[in-house]
């Protein structure tokens, strides 16, 4: 069974920093890309970042020059470094892993971020 873990949420004051990690299990796991989304109240699921397994890197304009999402591929772990983070990052974050070739998802269960002073 797959499972995603995510781990590194938490509350955080404007301009401060917070580390996410995703892990997938088993690992032996043949995963393609690997990216975060996040959902904040009232709000629909929106990518945040993406990583494919050659480390192809895409980002939502509005994390650009702040988030920088990297991966472990033995490991079967991606984590998102956010950095001067705000408000409007308030979200849960979800990890999301596509295998390489079935094309099947996979969701993490969800951590909380939340920025405020």
């Amino acid at each position: 069974q797959v499972q995603l873990v995510e781990s590194g949420g938490g509350l955080v004051q404007p301009g401060g920093s917070l580390s996410l990690t995703c892990a997938a299990s088993p690992s032996t796991l043949n995963i393609n890309a690997m990216g975060w989304y996040r959902q904040a109240p009232g709000n629909q699921r929106e990518l945040v970042a993406t990583i494919t397994r050659g480390g192809y890197t895409n980002y939502a304009d509005s994390v650009k020059g702040r988030f920088t999402i990297s991966r472990d591929n033995a490991k079967n772990t991606v984590y998102l470094q956010m950095n001067s983070l705000k408000p409007e990052d308030t979200a849960v974050y979800y990890c999301n892993a596509v295998l390489r070739y079935s094309g099947a998802y996979y969701w993490g269960q969800g951590t909380q971020v939340t920025v405020s002073s």
